[in-house]
Formats: C-alpha cells, sequence, structure tokens
C-alpha cells in the first residue's frame, strides 16, 4: 500500500464517521487504506501530547477484525512505532493493559452492531479519547508514509492476566464459593477469560451457547430468543445466576436465578451502591430510580455515549473522592481508585462488563441472598429498549426536530395515553408524560437505527411502550 494523501482525506472518502463508540462503519468501508489512515491519524494526533514509542491493539471474534488489526499494525511499523498484539481480548482487558504500561490503544470492534459491519476504538495512554481527539484525528494534516504493508506481531496473552488479577486482588479468596453461574459465552471476546475469572473466584461455572459465529448480541435490546434460553438454563442447571457480554466484553448481560436478564442501569446502580460511590455520571436514558433511590451524593445526567461520561466524571473528579459512571447497556466506568481493607482496585475508566456483574454476585452471596432479591430492594421503577433497523438518520433527525416544536404530534403519533407534561432534549427527544410514564427516542450513533428508551411503573408496561413506539414508528418510515 502506498499513498501521499492526507490520513484525513482518506477517511473523509471511506464515508466512515464516529459514533458513540468509537469509529463505526460497513466492513467494506474498512480497507486497508481506511484502516491505516485511522491508525496513522490517532498515532499522530497522541504524539501531539505524548511521547508515543509503542501501541497495543486487539480486537473481537468479527472474521474482519484480524485483517483490519494487520492494517493498523503495518501503519504504526511504517511510523516507527511498535506494536504489542493481545490478540482477541475484551476491550477493558485491553485498555487497562495499555493504561498501566501508559502508552495508547486500537481496540478493534464493532461491539454488538448487525454482522456487515465494523469498527475501531482509540484510547490514549491514559483512558477512551476524547471529543477533541476525535476532531484532531478526522481533521489530521499528516501525510500518509510512502510505503504501509499489512502485518500481525505474535500475539501476547499479557493483558488477560493483568486484567484476571485486577478483580481477583479486589475480590480476596473464594467468593463465589457455592455458587452455579451459567456463562453465556456466544462469540464473546472474554469468553474463555471470563470463565477462568469466575473459576478463580470459587464459582461453579457451566458453559453455555459457545458459537464458533459471530453472534452481535446487544444488551439493551436482549432478543426473545435469548431471554427464553435465560429461563430455560436456569432451571435445566439449578444457576444461581447467568452472566454473558456483548461481543467485546465492555458490556454486562446479568441474569438472576430464574433466568431474568436484568436492565443494564439498574445492575451499574446496584453495582455503585455496593462500592459506595458518592457522585455518578450517567445517561440521560438511565433508569430515575438511580435519583429515587437516595443512595448518592451527586448524579449528573448526560448526552448518551461513554466520552459524556467521561467529561462529567472527570469534573465530579474535582469535588468527590469515589466517582464511577455507567450507561444503560450495563458498562461500568470507574472513575476513581477504591480502597478497602488493605486491598485496592485501580480506576478504569471505559466500560467493563465484570465489575458489575462481580460485584452483584458476590454481594448476593456473601448476604446468603438469591440475586433477584437485590434488585427488588430498588425503587419500583422499570425500563425497556429497543431499536428500529434501517430507520435513515436523516429521517430520525427530521422527525424529532418537528415533535420537539409539537410534543402533542408526537403523542398523537405513537398513540401515547396521556399528554406530555416535560420535554428533555440532552440526547434526541425524551418525553415525560403526565402519568410519569417516560418515551425517549434517538438515532444510533453506531448504524441507521432509531431506538427507544420507555420507562414506567411495571416492566409489562415499559415493555408495551416500546413495542407500541416502534410499531407507530415503523408505520411512518
Amino acid at each position: 500500500m502506498s499513498s501521499t494523501r492526507l490520513a484525513a482525506v482518506i477517511i473523509a472518502d471511506s464515508g466512515i464517521a464516529f459514533g458513540t463508540s468509537g469509529a463505526r462503519g460497513l466492513v467494506e468501508q474498512f480497507t486497508d487504506e481506511v484502516c491505516a489512515a485511522f491508525s496513522v491519524a490517532f498515532l499522530s494526533a497522541m504524539q501531539s501530547s505524548f511521547d508515543v514509542k509503542r501501541i497495543a491493539i486487539g480486537m473481537d471474534r468479527r472474521p474482519s477484525s484480524p485483517a483490519m488489526v494487520a492494517a493498523c499494525t503495518g501503519a504504526a511499523h511504517a511510523m516507527g512505532i511498535e506494536v504489542d498484539d493481545y490478540g482477541v481480548l475484551p476491550t477493558p482487558a485491553l485498555a487497562l493493559q495499555a493504561m498501566t504500561d501508559g502508552i495508547p490503544c486500537i481496540m478493534i470492534t464493532g461491539s454488538h452492531i448487525p454482522f456487515d459491519r465494523n469498527g475501531i476504538k482509540f484510547y490514549r495512554p491514559d483512558g477512551e479519547i476524547t471529543k477533541q481527539d476525535e476532531t484532531a484525528i478526522l481533521r489530521s494534516t499528516t501525510p500518509m508514509p510512502a510505503e504501509i504493508l499489512p502485518v500481525r506481531n505474535d500475539v501476547s496473552d499479557a493483558a488477560n492476566e493483568t486484567y484476571a488479577r485486577h478483580f481477583t486482588s479486589w475480590f480476596i479468596g473464594e467468593p463465589l464459593k457455592g455458587w452455579r453461574i451459567g456463562l453465556y459465552q456466544h462469540s464473546a471476546a472474554g469468553r474463555d477469560l471470563n470463565a477462568h475469572i469466575l473459576t478463580e473466584l470459587g464459582a461453579d461455572v457451566v458453559v453455555l451457547g459457545r458459537s464458533e459465529t459471530f453472534v452481535p448480541v446487544d444488551t439493551e435490546a436482549v432478543s426473545e430468543e435469548d431471554q427464553a434460553k435465560g429461563r430455560a438454563w436456569a432451571k435445566q442447571h439449578q444457576l444461581h445466576a447467568l452472566l454473558s457480554t456483548d461481543g467485546d466484553g465492555d458490556r454486562p448481560l446479568v441474569g438472576d436465578e430464574t433466568g431474568t436478564w436484568q436492565r443494564g442501569d439498574v445492575v451499574g446502580l446496584l453495582c455503585a451502591q455496593a462500592l459506595k460511590i458518592e457522585a455518578l455520571a450517567v445517561p440521560v436514558s438511565c433508569n430515575t430510580a438511580i435519583e429515587a433511590c437516595g443512595a448518592f451524593r451527586q448524579i449528573e445526567r448526560t448526552r448518551i455515549g461513554s466520552p459524556y461520561v467521561l467529561a462529567s466524571m472527570a469534573a465530579l473528579n474535582k469535588q468527590f473522592d469515589s466517582v464511577a459512571g455507567f450507561e444503560a447497556n450495563g458498562g461500568f466506568l470507574l472513575g476513581s481508585d477504591l480502597k478497602a481493607d488493605n486491598r485496592e482496585l485501580a480506576a478504569l475508566p471505559t466500560r467493563d462488563a465484570l465489575l458489575p456483574a462481580l460485584t452483584l454476585m458476590i454481594a448476593a452471596a456473601q448476604r446468603g441472598m438469591r440475586l433477584s432479591q437485590l434488585f427488588s430492594g430498588l425503587p419500583l421503577r422499570y425500563t425497556a429498549s429497543d431499536r428500529l433497523k434501517d430507520f435513515p438518520t436523516q429521517q430520525s433527525n427530521a422527525l424529532l426536530a418537528k415533535w420537539q416544536s409539537a410534543p402533542e404530534k408526537m403523542q398523537e403519533a405513537l398513540g401515547l395515553a396521556a399528554p406530555i407534561k416535560a420535554v428533555n432534549t440532552i440526547d434526541g427527544l425524551r418525553a415525560t408524560l403526565e402519568n410519569n410514564d417516560i418515551v425517549h427516542l434517538r438515532p444510533s450513533g453506531n448504524a441507521p437505527e432509531l431506538r427507544c428508551y420507555c420507562e414506567s411503573d411495571s416492566q409489562a408496561q415499559a415493555s408495551a411502550l416500546v413495542q407500541k413506539s416502534l410499531a407507530s414508528l415503523a408505520a411512518l418510515a
């Protein structure tokens, strides 16, 4: 591969844009040249602030990921930068290793998005890139090296070992001894690592649903098939809990002893309570039980996406000793180091699936409780979400702009049972009805999809509200 064009020009011509979780696009858009251009632009941006001599790289199990790693590795080599290749591993494991080593990293993953797509996540030596970093990448004036040859380095397992120690040094001994945990592995990047960590913590692990074909599990919109699987597995294997993650292991899917998959924001809420977090940053789409439970000194609501949560956490860190954030998808971001009984848990300010899952399971085990009992103690607010696929972003934006100025038209179009009393436009259009139900519509930042988040006083009503709203929206398409 050779080129004298600017990296930013190649990126712009590709049609790939940044969403809430890095650069995302169709697999066919991520050519060797485009992947190399993203790498050159990112590394150039990092070199303006850091002394960059090495970079870490990892990937998920999508068939398109190895070639993208090779292209990114070749670009780094062409710039005189060494590459630590960690192969297939969870995103938080890669981020933790890179932050420990004080180097930037690149994760090749499309997370949960459709199979015909993939993506690239970028991390500074001190954590996720910022919106300012995104702008620097997209506007990079760095010319491409004269020759870039895609290549793979030898793969190291060191990042997996660091990630495992992160938990086994915090959760001392075998706190899950006597617990039988079903691990829904599918094609998750950390499926074997997760089994190892659970076993180290004393759990009896039952491996379930392993797949050599990539499965795009969305923890915010669990399929009816996976819901049925959860209930069947819990009954068949007499489980205390179920655990799964999305494709790159930064979003948890936690099921209780009945096989019911729990909502990610409620998992995050209970985790933050158990860790005695003082201040939280959470997206506007998260359950209002976070405020209603009264467990936190301060709560900041943000736009959806980890960069916004991270920015809010940084501000909260100036005022509070223990700060965290989480998203509706369950990804938990630990913004400050935690210490207890000669143990220390290092901050990991990027989405992580294992910390919230393990914290809840261990909290229940230590109290001699069923996992479902932890959830039953929260204020009775229930959320549900789903998405309308193949709904153009431009159409979504036009529709929400019209309804923002005329909420009564939204009520009429969606057939809502009560008038809209308040509208929040932090991210998308979030309407609170006079009966306190909530309907939140937002175009996805990763794909041409329109997401719908609803909240009500019962799970059945929240789920029904989502389906009714999406059916009405589909009729408008």
